[in-house]
């Protein structure tokens, strides 16, 4: 895994043998990223990673000066690798939370500028995934929520539907209030 930017830039933070997440490609990382820094500075912004498998969006997000990175993941071999990456980074800002994503948005009530998730594209109810984060009050006002998922789901109809990007097998929706 590669930091794009920040104050980490070019930072690889390897994972171990047998890690079986499947982390956003850089291509996609990169257009994602230069997207949301023409319209955004992440300083002082906080921010929900769901399904943070590697942690590199997280990461992404606190090198570019995010104050706040929440990094929820339910692997514990994963949510171990988050924890190890924070303390090599010395990233105060960043925590690793070991929990499913659903119980997570049940239960904590903090309100993010950006939550971003990135779901296993063969998880039974990733299409529930947008009105469980709207539906548990985790956005502030004018805050973005972004999923990733496979080409074969369509959110253009959500009522919160913002956009829509392509970078290859990988798709992101935009969503906001």
């Amino acid at each position: 895994m590669r930091i794009i930017s920040g104050k980490y830039r070019g930072r690889r933070l390897n994972t171990p043998k047998g890690f079986n997440a499947r982390p956003t490609t850089d291509f996609a990382k990169e257009n994602l990223f230069n997207i949301l820094s023409v319209r955004y500075d992440f300083d002082e912004m906080t921010i929900l990673d769901l399904f943070s498998g590697t942690g590199s969006i997280g990461f992404e997000f606190y090198s570019r000066g995010a104050a706040v990175v929440h990094m929820v993941e339910v692997n514990f071999k994963h949510f171990n690798f988050i924890k190890k990456c924070i303390a090599t980074l010395d990233a105060e800002g960043a925590m690793a939370i070991h929990t499913n994503a659903k119980t997570f948005l049940k239960g904590y009530r903090q309100k993010y500028d950006i939550v971003f998730a990135d779901p296993p594209y063969n998880l039974p109810w990733l299409e529930t995934i947008p009105d469980l984060v709207f539906k548990a009050g985790a956005l502030k006002k004018d805050a973005l929520f972004i999923l990733e998922h496979p080409k074969n789901f369509n959110f253009n109809s959500h009522r919160f539907f913002s956009e829509h990007r392509n970078y290859g097998s990988v798709n992101f929706t935009f969503f906001q209030l």
